[in-house]
């Protein structure tokens, strides 16, 4: 069972929370601010944070610089009434890895929830598995049975993203600077070239597709 850990500094949030959370399935534990919260984690294992932003003592910025400061890599949801993009752009600059705006929709943060546990788990394992598939990261093969393939890097790289977010649609230049690097000198339609030897290569593969969204970009599809 995955341990939340909810810090908020009002009362009222902390206990509506703890009931939506608990409800699902999580444990939940509370802290009141972010030093409150690194006190919990020195004595708690916790899977995951959802933090509030403007809190006394340690606020949800700088809670959340601190655990990236010190190499952790705990999944963060960040929880703000604050709603300017500016405010978004601080979150994700400081570390978080999603931000809803309140009032809190209950069902689409354990959506968020489940999908940055989701992403913790991939990144823990270096794998991912679809049906029969598996991915295995630290030796760039993809497995099916009997079938093992070794795949030339930025290949294995560009399928492993495209999975690890099923449904999301990526565009070419976001692909391209995360795959690549932002710096590199080759053009965007290097993207495509790679997407058509993936295709090729797993044609026939029933487990997982790699969709083309016109002007926008690519996205994979799970079909198991």
């Amino acid at each position: 069972m995955f341990h939340i850990l909810v810090v908020d500094d009002d009362k009222n949030t902390r206990l509506l929370l703890n009931a939506v959370l608990e409800q699902a399935g999580y444990t939940v534990t509370c802290a009141v601010n972010g030093e409150d919260a690194l006190n919990v984690m020195d004595s708690e294992h916790i899977d995951l944070v959802v933090l509030d932003v403007m809190m006394p003592k340690m606020d949800g910025y700088e809670f959340t610089r601190t655990l990236r400061e010190a190499q952790n890599n705990l999944p963060i949801l960040m929880i703000s009434a604050k709603q300017l993009p500016a405010d978004k752009h601080k979150g994700f600059s400081v570390g978080t890895d999603d931000y809803i705006t309140k009032p809190i929709d209950d069902e689409e943060m354990l959506y968020r929830i489940k999908a940055l546990l989701r992403r913790a788990k991939i990144a823990n394992e270096h794998r991912i598995v679809v049906g029969d598939v598996i991915l295995d990261y630290d030796s760039f093969t993809v497995t099916k049975g009997g079938d093992i393939q070794e795949l030339p890097q930025k290949e294995f790289l560009l399928l492993y993203k495209l999975l690890s977010y099923p449904g999301k649609i990526f565009t070419r230049i976001q692909l391209m600077d995360e795959i690549w690097g932002s710096d590199c000198d080759t053009g965007w339609e290097t993207v495509t070239v790679h997407i058509g030897r993936l295709r090729k290569r797993f044609e026939g593969w029933n487990e997982f597709a790699i969709e083309s969204v016109r002007g926008l970009g690519y996205k994979a599809v799970k079909k198991v």
